[in-house]
């Protein structure tokens, strides 16, 4: 009976012979093939295309209805394509729409092609400030004056107004002459006695003038000739690591690596520029550079400040127009940095351009050469003077047409601050970056008929000074470029001597007005042949 119980009533498990293999065939056999096949491959895998699928849908989500690609290369986006970055593509992404957008690494970029979008980013300082890029802040430092806000950023603005007004901008001409004089004795050596009158590549030296000429404007005598050259030499490397696309952190041996280090030792030259700056202006000494101009302000504040804090009566008429806080050494070297970081590259695109434009088109050139002989009397060394420049109408039309055709900067980066509605139906997220380009605006054919064309004249004869809306080349809004006069009269002065004083050719290709993109726009066949190849241009004494 017993038996009988157990063969009818107990169950298998209960039974020893059966338990294992049922137990094998039950849960624990199940987690446990399971566990055994997975591996460090699997979870990698599992984990990679969760971290795709992730940044698809981000992107996706970020892109809303705006033009764009559909979907993003995993994680790099385009980074490949900035590598060797094609003008012709940009100017497709800003032709497919008003609002457009891409997404690079963790960075997700709006851009703003159309005039009134582009002037609705630069007039929006409640969602937007200046960013340049991820590694900018790095290489300029946070604490620069362009990335505060606020007070902070007035307290900055205040005191370098009053650098660019058009009796400071009287003070710098001199050191500026005397680098041209410099330079284009320089040129028609190198082009003469080195080369024997054979074209040889020019826009490098162009970009060592404009950063003597900078250097000098800037910081004056207080830098020597040699770290003037140096800083020419070495600011490739600065202008490399601030490209758009680029590694958001510093590895060393890469561009931004080696960017950084040039930028170390602008700032800390520049540093030393300001140390003596501020002993010269306590002993009295003459402005005869921008910094020279800020210090005195600062010195003539702190003078104030102490008189009124001990009491002396003080005429109304003796308070500086600002009162300026003192700036430290470093803070002045920080700031003079982001004026050369604004003009080097600019200038060095617009000069190369001018050069190249004119001597495709003597009769420019000639008209350039007969007014500044004009304006001058007939003296030709006779010295620079505001009212020199201001009286040279045609040349300025030249300068404001390169300026048009081939706008030095086309892109200015912003960072979004918090959720920007930009219109009815989109919003830019907070964190992104949103660039407000100027090239359509500058090639609008309502603003400028035949756009595609070089014509100075229609800033004399035609309507194009009316367009001031248009006029983006040096932005608006509260972060409007300081030195947009000094830009331009110093570019106006530059190709007005160089017209009076040399004589140049340019050895053109089908490619020649092509553009290549480096931070800013070039000739595309110039800068080939300047990386390492025959030059572009020939300079020869004018006869």
């Amino acid at each position: 009976m017993a038996a009988a119980m157990n063969s009818t009533f107990a169950s298998p498990a209960a039974n020893a012979d059966y338990a294992a293999p049922i137990m094998d065939a039950t849960g624990g056999g199940l987690l446990s093939s399971v566990y055994n096949g997975i591996n460090g491959w699997s979870v990698v895998i599992t984990l990679l295309l969760t971290l795709v699928a992730y940044d698809q849908f981000k992107y996706i989500w970020n892109k809303g209805t705006i033009a764009g690609p559909s979907f993003k290369v995993p994680f790099i986006g385009p980074f490949l394509e900035s590598v060797n970055p094609k003008f012709e593509k940009y100017v497709a992404k800003w032709a497919s729409g008003e609002l457009s957008c891409v997404s690079v690494f963790h960075k997700f970029v709006v851009i703003a092609a159309s005039r009134d979008m582009a002037r609705k980013v630069f007039n929006s300082p409640n969602y937007v400030k200046p960013c340049v890029v991820d590694v900018a802040q790095k290489l300029l430092r946070p604490t620069n004056w362009v990335f505060l806000d606020g007070k902070e950023h007035v307290d900055y603005r205040k005191g370098l107004n009053g650098l660019f007004t058009r009796q400071s901008l009287e003070t710098y001409l001199p050191g500026q002459e005397e680098v041209y004089e410099k330079y284009f004795a320089k040129f028609v050596d190198i082009s003469q006695r080195e080369h024997d009158g054979k074209p040889i590549p020019f826009m490098p030296l162009f970009r060592e003038l404009m950063c003597a000429v900078s250097c000098r404007t800037f910081v004056g005598h207080y830098v020597s000739d040699a770290a003037v050259k140096k800083i020419a030499d070495d600011y490739y490397k600065i202008t490399a690591a601030l490209e758009l696309v680029n590694f958001p952190i510093i590895i060393p041996f890469t561009r931004t690596w080696y960017g950084k280090k040039a930028a170390d030792m602008v700032l800390e030259e520049f540093s030393r520029c300001a140390a003596k700056s501020k002993v010269r202006m306590a002993a009295g000494g003459d402005i005869t550079c921008i910094m020279d101009g800020w210090i005195k302000s600062m010195q003539d504040s702190e003078k104030y400040r102490q008189k009124i804090a001990k009491g002396v009566t003080v005429d109304p008429s003796e308070k500086p127009a600002h009162l300026l806080r003192e700036f430290s050494d470093f803070e002045i070297s920080q700031t003079i940095f982001t004026f050369l970081f604004a003009s080097q590259d600019a200038t060095s695109s617009a000069s190369t351009w001018l050069f190249q434009l004119m001597a495709d088109r003597p009769e420019v050139l000639d008209k350039v050469r007969e007014e500044n002989i004009a304006v001058r009397d007939g003296n030709r060394d006779a010295r620079f003077s505001m009212d020199i420049l201001e009286k040279m109408a045609y040349t300025r039309a030249v300068v404001k047409e390169i300026l048009r055709y081939r706008p030095p900067v086309t892109m200015v980066p912003y960072v979004v601050k918090k959720s920007f509605p930009v219109t009815d139906t989109y919003t830019v997220p907070k964190g992104s970056m949103i660039i407000p380009t100027v090239y359509p605006a500058l090639h609008d054919p309502e603003a400028y008929p035949e756009p595609e064309t070089f014509d100075p004249d229609r800033w004399i004869t035609g309507d194009a000074e009316k367009a001031t809306k248009n006029w983006l080349v040096f932005g608006t809004g509260p972060h409007y470029c300081l030195g947009q006069t000094y830009a331009q009269l110093n570019l106006m002065a530059m190709i007005g001597k160089a017209s009076m004083h040399l004589d140049w050719v340019h050895h053109a290709t089908p490619l020649s007005e092509d553009i290549k993109v480096f931070a800013t726009i070039f000739p595309q066949v110039s800068i080939h042949k300047a990386m390492g190849g025959d030059g572009e241009l020939q300079t020869n004494p004018e006869v």
